[in-house]
């Protein structure tokens, strides 16, 4: 039997060393990630509740604007709609529902808002004139009692009433002369003319152009500026939204179909009403410019063009567009404007900025304009010449 060997000093042969425990320095935490997440957060969140007022901030984090922002916020909660809502929307979808019938006796509502005497009489009589039957005329004289020279304008005047720039009586005029021209059930289209219009093409090319269009040609475009979305005022909620509120020149072109559902309309109406005047608020809300584009813009946008068949020239950037003299007046000016094809909008922001689309009619690109403003009486015979419809 094997004797049991004595452990000596130095031998370490069988000896196992266990590994001593390492020093280990305190985990520091990335705080710069955890402060920079809760940086993104709470924009995230203020973004969601206080929206951006200004095109500008939004390209802060995106050169693609506020659309990149919205789609990575979460969807708004939908709202309940009131009966009222509910009972304009079943009128409306009705009215646009209804087929659009073109027919030989089909006519053009030409509808002059005017204060007294229209000054293009002359003219417009020669733009008429061997066309019986294709159109009709009306005109609202808000000052004095008209004094005609062409016969197609004799005994068309409406029931008229003060009419004051920048005022809802603006909005009233025009519901007056589209009442009056819906009463004649041949009337398929109509156009909101002022006394400083002329036509820019001959009565067949006007007739063609808006009879056989797929849509209504009512000016309308989001401007986020002061005299844009500035001008909305919450009282108008909940129909209406700052979101949904448009701006565009009052001079639309449309079709019957929209012509009834702006009389049918009692519930936008009212919110302008009462809510769109100079002064309330401390705004100058004008409602002639943000009614019907946003009216149209809530119920019906794929039906409008965004866009007026009337040119004016705001290049001055002044409270009133451009007026031409007879000076003014040359083959060159009419050609100018008649051949433009793309519609320009301006917003009012500090830093403007210019939306451009092309006139797009039936999806094809033609040139935009029917008729022109603002040209002073002067300019009448010298238009007739150069015109010689």
């Amino acid at each position: 039997m094997k004797g049991a060997q004595a452990w000596r000093p130095g031998s370490m042969g069988d000896l196992q060393i266990l590994p001593g425990s390492r020093h280990r320095p305190p985990l520091k935490r990335p705080i710069w990630i955890i402060f920079f997440v809760s940086l993104v957060s709470l924009f995230l969140v203020c973004a969601y509740i206080y929206p951006p007022q200004g095109s500008a901030a939004c390209y802060v984090f995106s050169s693609r604007g506020c659309k990149v922002l919205t789609n990575w916020l979460p969807p708004s909660p939908t709202r309940e709609s009131s009966d009222e809502e509910i009972a304009s929307q079943v009128v409306i979808r009705d009215i646009l529902n209804i087929p659009t019938v073109i027919s030989e006796k089909s006519k053009i509502a030409f509808m002059f808002l005017t204060p007294s005497s229209l000054p293009f009489e002359k003219l417009w009589d020669m733009f008429f004139r061997g066309h019986e039957g294709k159109f009709s005329v009306y005109v609202h004289a808000s000052k004095e009692k008209t004094v005609h020279v062409s016969r197609y304008f004799l005994n068309r005047e409406t029931r008229s009433r003060e009419v004051v720039w920048g005022k809802f009586s603006m909005v009233d005029a025009e519901r007056r002369l589209l009442a009056r021209a819906l009463e004649d059930p041949d009337n398929q289209h109509f156009v909101l003319l002022s006394d400083s219009c002329v036509p820019l093409h001959s009565f067949d090319y006007v007739y063609d152009y808006l009879m056989h269009a797929n849509m209504s040609f009512v000016d309308c475009f989001l401007d986020p500026g002061p005299h844009g979305n500035g001008r909305y005022s919450d009282h108008m909620l909940p129909e209406v939204e700052k979101k949904d509120f448009r701006k565009g020149a009052q001079w639309f072109s449309m079709k019957r179909q929209h012509a009834l559902i702006v009389m049918a309309d009692s519930l936008y109406y009212s919110r302008f009403r009462d809510y769109c005047k100079p002064g309330f608020d401390g705004k100058n809300c004008i409602a002639d410019e943000h009614y019907l584009p946003t009216f149209f813009s809530m119920i019906d946008p794929g039906g409008i063009a965004n866009w007026s068949v009337t040119h004016v020239d705001w290049s001055e950037r002044k409270w009133h567009p451009k007026s031409y003299k007879a000076q003014d007046v040359t083959e060159a000016l009419l050609q100018n404007i008649t051949s433009i094809d793309m519609s320009i909008h301006v917003t009012s922001e500090a830093k403007s900025v210019e939306l451009v689309q092309p006139c797009l009619w039936n999806g094809i690109k033609r040139p935009c304009y029917l008729f022109a403003r603002k040209f002073y009486p002067e300019t009448v015979d010298k238009l007739m010449t150069l015109l010689n419809f």
